[in-house]
């Protein structure tokens, strides 16, 4: 079960779609092969990088049956619904998978700390003994939910053990929950996101590792190696694939060129994205081939 001592890579996972937008299952066999052997220790399902709204209620726990059955790293399963009875079912449905625990982000209509704190008590309500991640993306949700309202939500719910930290710019939260926790309060696991952009000072700032889905898992596995033993080196290897981060960071875009890229390096059969969805043109292909190149060279300098 997921607890409040998880640290490490927790990749979250894009979903696979064949070219008529069905789920391609042997190729999530593949990602998850794919993702181990780059250095994930923990998987997340269902983000909302990996199409979750997509999905049928049928598709998601397949998803989930097919992860779980493929490896023994810890698996979060992102259930986040505007109503408390699905988010509900589909977390029973995918702990009897054998998840390890489950992901919630706000519900967008949620205004004030009086209200964010409500919501996480029914939450916790709702999930029983599961032990959930609450899933900070204000960018997304248009929800902002300062330090001092997080550490009110982890005073009130035992069974909330790990933010998922994904606010932009967001690293001044980091450092006030870890004084917070120096001071006494109940500190949980801090995993962040937004593609690893920000993770080098993330992971200075006191952060216990990344959950994000950016193509090169192995560069969150390395850096997060890295620090252990010297600083410099870790910031010599997140340089080296900064200008990919960035580019794959584009609103809108980056799941398109997060799915070209793992088919490229034939993690997916193919980079289908299920419609709605952006697709890359002649002069993005070209942009991606281009930094990978760059990439490949300076991380061949650095021996890696």
């Amino acid at each position: 079960m997921l607890d409040e001592a998880a640290k490490g890579v927790f990749t979250i996972a894009v979903t696979p779609f064949l070219p008529d937008g069905a789920l391609d299952l042997e190729s999530v066999d593949r990602l998850v092969d794919f993702y181990l052997e780059k250095g994930a220790t923990g998987l997340t399902v269902l983000g909302m990088m990996g199409e979750a709204g997509k999905l049928t209620a049928e598709e998601a726990i397949t998803v989930v049956r097919r992860v779980t059955d493929r490896t023994q790293v810890p698996v979060v399963v992102g259930v986040s619904s505007p109503g408390l009875a699905a988010m509900g079912a589909l977390s029973s449905a995918a702990m009897d998978a054998g998840a390890a625990g489950v992901m919630v982000a706000p519900s967008s209509t949620l205004r004030g700390d009086a209200q964010i704190i409500s919501y996480y008590h029914h939450v916790a309500e709702t999930l029983g003994e599961v032990p959930f991640v609450l899933q900070d993306f204000p960018l997304v949700t248009n929800v902002f939910i300062p330090p001092e309202v997080i550490l009110r939500i982890v005073e009130n719910c035992p069974t909330c053990v790990m933010l998922k930290h994904e606010d932009w710019p967001g690293l001044d939260k980091i450092s006030a929950l870890r004084a917070a926790s120096g001071a006494g309060a109940r500190r949980i696991s801090i995993l962040c996101g937004n593609g690893g952009l920000y993770l080098l000072e993330e992971m200075l700032r006191g952060a216990d590792g990344a959950m994000t889905g950016f193509a090169y898992p192995e560069m969150m596995a390395q850096v997060f190696a890295a620090l252990d033993e010297d600083v410099e080196t870790a910031r010599d290897i997140f340089d080296a694939y900064l200008p990919l981060i960035r580019y794959e960071a584009q609103p809108g875009l980056g799941l398109a060129i997060r799915k070209y890229t793992l088919a490229k390096r034939s993690a997916i059969a193919h980079p289908a994205i299920r419609q709605p969805g952006a697709a890359l043109g002649t002069k993005a292909v070209a942009e991606i081939e281009a930094l990978t190149a760059r990439q490949t060279a300076r991380l061949s300098a650095l021996g890696l």
